[in-house]
C-alpha cells in the first residue's frame, strides 16, 4: 500500500475529521440557549477550533518534537 504525501494541511485525514467536528459543533449549538451564547456555546465552539488549527499549525513544523506538541494541544481541546 502507497501512502501519498500530504501537500497541504488540508490533506491530512485528521483535519479533515477535525473540521467535520467543527461544523458539527456550530450545528448543534445552534440550538443552545441564547444566554449561553458567551458561556458555554463560546467555550465549546472555541475548543473545536482548536482542535482544527492547532492540526493546521503541526503542518507547517519540521521537527518532531514540534509536531508532536501542537498535536498534544489539539488532544487537550
Amino acid at each position: 500500500m502507497r501512502r501519498e504525501t500530504a501537500k497541504t494541511f488540508q490533506d491530512l485525514v485528521v483535519w479533515q475529521k477535525a473540521h467535520q467536528f467543527v461544523l458539527s459543533v456550530y450545528k448543534f449549538s445552534n440550538e443552545f440557549p441564547k444566554t449561553e451564547i458567551y458561556g458555554f456555546t463560546s467555550q465549546l465552539r472555541r475548543a473545536a477550533i482548536s482542535i482544527a488549527a492547532n492540526v493546521a499549525e503541526e503542518f507547517g513544523k519540521k521537527t518532531i518534537p514540534d509536531k508532536l506538541r501542537f498535536f498534544n494541544i489539539a488532544q487537550g481541546s
